[in-house]
């Protein structure tokens, strides 16, 4: 997987791949959201109320996922110095901050009917998710406010493994506190918790969210390289000088 640390190779990969990952995204979205709104069945307890799932569970779950891989991008960086490891950390934020963002509205929206209120502090998990999108933030704004990229860099990596800590904090929230969430219901011991008729619709969709992230995160990436790369032609033109 090294030789795709440079960047002309990843380049490559990037551009033939793309088409697919369209391709496929738009598929399993149309699939995911006819089977959502369409053909799974409202819940018993919740009714059609329960339809908001299938956009806020999958968004939930890509909140997590995509800072779990900044984490990783970030501690590459620290190691091995890739080349592309700040970058795809840098262009998977601003993804990731957006899907945290569709969690926490699409929860506000669930919650108002199940708990009776858009928002509670008290709950552990709403409020971790919530500090999760600060760090999303956090780290956006020092790659903006900050004009050296060695330092800006350096500072985005700390904040990024620092903020991995709060994944878990969020993933076991409902273990740990009483909290209004429930419980984890669709990968647990002895299985699901949601009905076959239901989960079918929740993890294509899952799927899809995962391919339009990787699809973004690609285009974003490679706009990235292209800019490193035009900085570095002025700073060379600028030296010739």
């Amino acid at each position: 997987m090294q030789q795709f640390a440079n960047p002309a190779k990843f380049l490559k990969l990037a551009n033939a791949i793309l088409p697919y990952l369209w391709a496929a995204t738009i598929i399993l979205f149309a699939i995911g959201l006819y089977g959502a709104l369409v053909i799974t069945p409202p819940d018993y307890q919740q009714g059609e109320a329960v339809r908001i799932m299938y956009v806020h569970v999958p968004a939930a779950w890509l909140g997590l996922f995509v800072y779990c891989l900044m984490g990783f991008f970030s501690a590459v960086a620290f190691v091995y110095r890739h080349p592309l490891a700040d970058a795809a950390a840098k262009t998977a934020a601003p993804l990731g901050a957006v899907f945290c963002f569709l969690a926490l509205v699409t929860g506000s929206f669930w919650g108002k009917p199940m708990w009776g209120t858009w928002w509670a502090w008290g709950d552990a998990r709403l409020t971790s998710m919530f500090i999760l999108l600060l760090f999303y933030l956090g780290y956006m704004a020092i790659w903006t406010s900050i004009d050296e990229p060695t330092r800006a860099a350096t500072i985005a990596r700390i904040v990024a493994l620092v903020g991995v800590v709060n994944v878990f904090v969020v993933k076991f929230s409902v273990n740990w506190w009483n909290t209004l969430h429930q419980p984890a219901s669709v990968i647990r011991m002895g299985g699901s918790a949601i009905d076959k008729s239901m989960l079918w619709a929740l993890l294509v969709m899952a799927v899809a969210y995962t391919l339009l992230f990787t699809a973004l995160h690609l285009v974003s990436l490679r706009s990235e390289i292209a800019a490193r790369k035009l900085r570095q032609q002025r700073i060379a033109e600028i030296g010739r000088r």
